[in-house]
Formats: C-alpha cells, sequence, structure tokens
C-alpha cells in the first residue's frame, strides 16, 4: 500500500518504522532536514521536504494514489488541515492525530467536517492503559479482547512463585480449571517464545496469560499477589495524559504535581475533584512532604523519559504498590524492566499499534475481520483478534490436525457467545472470534496463521 506520513517526530518516525517493516510503499513529509535525513538514512521510506498542509508538497508525494494518509504532526489544526487537503486531492483515507482536549469533545463533528477517517489521540490512549493497569495492579501490562470479556496480562517472575522451575504441564493440577492459558514468554535475555507444555517459566520472565478475568484474578491469587484496586493515585507531570486519565478516574483519590503554574491553575478549574500542586515531581523532599509513600499508585508523566525512570524507581522503593512510568525510548524501557520496573506506557507505540490495525484490515479488506491488534513482549510478538468467516479454511477441523507456523499459537475462541480455550479437540467455526499470538508474521488474516502447504487444500474440512 502507498502510505504518506506528515510528520517526522518520535509518533511519525515510529510509523514509518514499523509500516516499511511491513513492506509498504512509505513517502515521509517534514520541514526538518535533521529528521528527514534520519529517516531517510535509518529506514527504507521516500522523503519530501515540506510543509503537510500545502498542496505542493501532498502532490509532490504522489497524495493522489495514496492508500493512507497519516498526518501525525505536533500540531492538532495542521494535521486536520492536511487531512482536509489530502481528501481533496485523492487520498483514500486519512488519519489524523488530534491531542487537544478541547477538540476531543467535538471528534464527530470534525470528522464529518475535515473528511477525517480516523482520530488518533496517543495521550488518551495512554490514560485508558494505565486505568486498566491501576484496575489490576499485578498486572504489567493489560490489554483487553471481545469487549473486556477476555483480557492479557504481563507478569515478571518472581523467584517465590511457584510455578518457577518446573514445566508448565507440571501445574495443571493447580490450574487446568482456571479458564486461561500461558500465551507468551519473554525470557530475561530478550528471546520471545510461545510456551507450550515442556516450558519451565525461570526467575526474570515476564509470561503472558490469556483468558477470562476470572481466571486471571484467581490465578494471581494463587501466585499471592492479588492486590485490590488502587484507591489513591499520585501523579509527577500535569500533561495531557495526566487531565484525561485523571477524568478516567475522577472517583478516585488523585494527586497531581506539576511544575508550570499556569498549568496548575487550569487543571485545578478543569478537574475540582483532584489536587493539584505546582512543584517539581523529581524533588525527594517534595514528594516526602506530600506524603508519597500514602498512595495505592504512582504514575510519572514528565516530558522526560530519564526523569520518568528515575522518580519511578524511587517510587518502588519506598514501597509503593503500584507504579507505572511513561517513556517513548525502547531502549529505555529495557533499562526499566531490567531494574524491575515493568509497568512502561509508550504512547507512540500505542498509536502505532492503532494504525497497524487499520491498514492491515485495509489490506485484508475481503478475508476475515481483525478487530484488535496488540504488541506485547516490547514489541516482538503480537496479539490479534479476528472474526472467522466463509473465506477462513480448514474451518471446523480440530487444532490437532492443523499444521500451524511456527511461533503461532491459537488461544481463545468464541463461539456461540460461550468464550473456549481451546484444546486439540476445538475448531474454529464461521462466526466464531479467534484470537490468535503471533511472535512476529505480520498475520492479516486468519488464513495467514496456516503453514503455505495447508493453503492449498483451501475450504471447509
Amino acid at each position: 500500500m502507498k502510505i504518506i506520513i506528515v510528520g517526522d517526530g518520535k509518533v511519525g518516525f515510529t510509523l514509518a518504522e514499523h509500516l516499511s517493516q511491513e513492506e509498504h510503499d512509505i513517502t515521509v513529509i517534514d520541514t526538518n532536514d535533521a529528521a528527514l535525513r534520519h529517516a531517510s538514512e535509518a529506514l527504507d521510506v521516500m522523503c519530501v521536504k515540506g510543509n503537510g498542509a500545502s498542496i505542493s508538497a501532498l502532490r509532490e508525494s504522489g497524495v493522489d494514489a495514496a492508500d493512507v494518509l497519516i498526518a501525525a504532526t505536533s500540531m492538532d489544526e495542521v494535521n486536520m488541515v492536511c487531512c482536509l487537503t489530502a481528501k481533496r486531492l485523492g487520498a483514500k483515507y486519512t488519519i489524523a492525530r488530534v491531542r487537544n482536549v478541547e477538540y476531543a469533545m467535538e471528534l464527530s463533528l470534525l470528522k464529518e467536517a475535515l473528511g477525517i477517517d480516523l482520530v488518533i489521540n496517543p495521550e488518551n490512549a495512554a490514560a485508558a492503559e494505565i486505568a486498566r493497569l491501576l484496575r489490576f495492579p499485578p498486572a504489567a501490562n493489560l490489554e483487553t479482547f471481545c469487549r473486556g470479556r477476555v483480557e492479557l496480562i504481563g507478569f515478571r517472575v518472581r523467584e517465590e512463585d511457584f510455578l518457577v522451575g518446573h514445566p508448565l504441564s507440571a501445574q495443571s493440577g493447580q490450574l487446568q480449571s482456571l479458564p486461561m492459558l500461558f500465551c507468551a514468554a519473554e525470557r530475561a535475555e530478550g528471546d520471545v517464545v510461545i510456551p507450550d507444555g515442556s516450558f519451565v517459566p525461570q526467575v526474570g520472565d515476564r509470561l503472558y496469560l490469556i483468558g477470562q478475568p476470572t481466571g486471571l484474578t484467581a490465578f494471581f491469587r494463587l501466585l499471592g499477589r492479588h492486590n485490590p484496586r488502587c484507591r489513591n493515585v499520585f501523579l509527577v507531570g500535569g500533561g495531557r495524559i495526566a487531565h484525561y486519565l485523571t477524568a478516567i478516574l475522577e472517583r478516585l483519590g488523585v494527586k497531581i504535581i506539576e511544575r508550570s503554574l499556569d498549568r496548575c491553575r487550569h487543571l485545578s478549574e478543569v478537574l475540582p475533584k483532584a489536587t493539584v500542586i505546582c512543584g517539581d515531581g523529581t524533588d525527594q523532599e517534595l514528594l516526602e512532604e506530600e506524603d508519597v509513600t500514602a498512595s495505592d499508585a504512582f504514575v510519572a508523566l514528565t516530558d522526560r523519559d530519564e526523569d520518568n525512570l528515575i522518580i519511578s524507581l524511587y517510587a518502588m522503593q519506598q514501597g509503593i504498590p503500584k507504579v507505572v512510568a511513561k517513556s517513548n525510548r525502547q531502549n529505555y524501557a529495557g533499562i526499566a524492566h531490567a531494574a524491575g520496573l515493568d509497568s512502561v506506557i509508550s504512547p507512540k507505540l500505542l498509536t502505532a499499534g492503532q494504525i497497524l490495525q487499520v491498514v492491515r484490515g485495509m489490506q485484508n479488506s475481503k478475508g476475515s475481520v481483525m478487530n484488535a491488534l496488540y504488541k506485547i513482549a516490547d514489541g516482538h510478538a503480537e496479539a490479534m483478534e479476528f472474526v472467522a468467516n466463509a473465506t477462513t479454511r480448514n474451518r471446523d477441523t480440530p487444532l490437532r490436525e492443523l499444521r500451524l507456523k511456527p511461533g503461532i499459537l491459537v488461544a481463545v475462541l468464541v463461539h456461540q457467545g460461550r468464550i473456549v480455550i481451546p484444546d486439540g479437540s476445538s475448531s474454529i467455526a464461521a462466526g466464531d472470534t479467534v484470537i490468535v499470538i503471533s511472535r512476529n508474521h505480520g498475520i492479516l488474516d486468519l488464513n495467514d496463521i496456516f503453514e503455505d502447504s495447508l493453503l492449498e487444500l483451501g475450504g471447509d474440512a
């Protein structure tokens, strides 16, 4: 597909990186020479210097033949004008990054008036992700499928866990009655595997579970890690993510520390239930004065990834039960995980996942429908939700008789409204929701999970 990305900042570069890896024809438009040079050297993309909202720059990039245009500059207004202009010039599908809280209240009208097909808001997506983690504190990350009926949770294996040193098949006595499945594992050295019964968890591994929320809750009770939901949340940084998150957590006690006095005044006006304090959230004395240790959760949301990680490690040392940090730099996330900080949120990766889902769906317009796509294991694996239909091969054939590609797992089936953790006798029927875990295969369609040799067989078993 021909995809144009306007804006080569953090989000734009990440999108170009992920989409070029999937062999799309990518053109990047930006006014910054250094950013364009970096993109040209690091990625297989074409670069155009210019204002993405101008007709000349868009025409030079070939907008009339574009399948998708993504406007991801730092200015909402430029993004919206860019989409409007691109649509008039022939772009088939337009996506705009819109971050302003005021615009977020008027999205339906803006989309209709400006010809925007999809609006993405990285800060709002990050706030929703953090809110899910605060709802279930034992999780390092939490993704939802089937409108919340199925959840995928990651957690770090500790020395005291009963899983350590024993193959998963030996755990069946305790776990076989729970509606859940071990679906992926990231080893301490970085290798990602799809575990089977012979997999032996070790201290430091990050394991991923998928299943019904009741089963996941019961599992963490067995581990002795089940904590009640957070009641008091301490936020450092009063930017857009803090605004969206506080609005979501309006029933909880939220305290925000923000160094900008003007921003504090604004937050106090629009979020009257929150306690807003003007100060430096990296100041240890201030944190102690505000009794940070009395909080159930600590969330670092400043504009500096380094500050977020340092103060999050401090919060962990103080024994705060749940600590979350925002970091857009992937290498920092790895350092944080090595230091024991598991919940690191990246707004740009969340945005990349949203757009990849849309692009793959457009590529596969005649196949099975993709309802969700999440990057897990630091982006080395994917979890996807499909709906099987008449184009899906090997329907009604027991899974044990199918040859799936290496690194593929059929993790959950939803058949006639009933959630099924599949075994070898389970099969996929038309209309089923199918959740698949893949170790970097770029899956577009359910048929992509089968070995190529099976594709010749066609149809319904």
